[in-house]
């Protein structure tokens, strides 16, 4: 049985997908070892002083990646996606997974925030963190 909510969330994937999430969880906890990692709208995503930065689920066709600060990054690569400042890169097989970029975009995570934390309180509008 599975110790933890994200190990859960692995296990109920298949196995292509479960060794694409391998490599992204363990891709995350080297280069942002003080993010929290959790299970939020049913996905894991892990955050810096309670604001989410990077995060994966799954879609019909591919696992996505997603950045919620990611339409700042510099390091090409990211697609935008959704109403606010997040992008994102979608994952079919393990293979697909450059390690360089993505260790660039999360160290670029940890720099370039909004604040999503706050997004209700302000009324839908962001604030650049940093």
């Amino acid at each position: 049985m599975p110790r933890d909510m994200i190990s859960a969330y692995h296990a109920r994937l298949a196995p292509g997908d479960q060794a694409i999430c391998a490599v992204l969880r363990e891709t995350i906890s080297e280069v942002l070892p003080e993010a929290q990692g959790r299970i939020w709208h049913a996905h894991p995503v892990w955050f810096l002083a309670d604001n989410p930065v990077v995060g994966y689920s799954r879609l019909r066709d591919a696992l996505r990646l997603m950045f919620w600060s990611g339409q700042g990054f510099e390091t090409p690569g990211l697609a935008p996606t959704g109403n606010f400042k997040a992008a994102e890169r979608r994952y079919t097989a393990v293979g697909e997974i450059d390690l360089g970029a993505l260790k660039a975009w999360l160290a670029e995570a940890r720099a370039v925030q909004w604040d999503y934390k706050n997004i209700v309180a302000r009324k839908g509008r962001l604030e650049r963190l940093s």
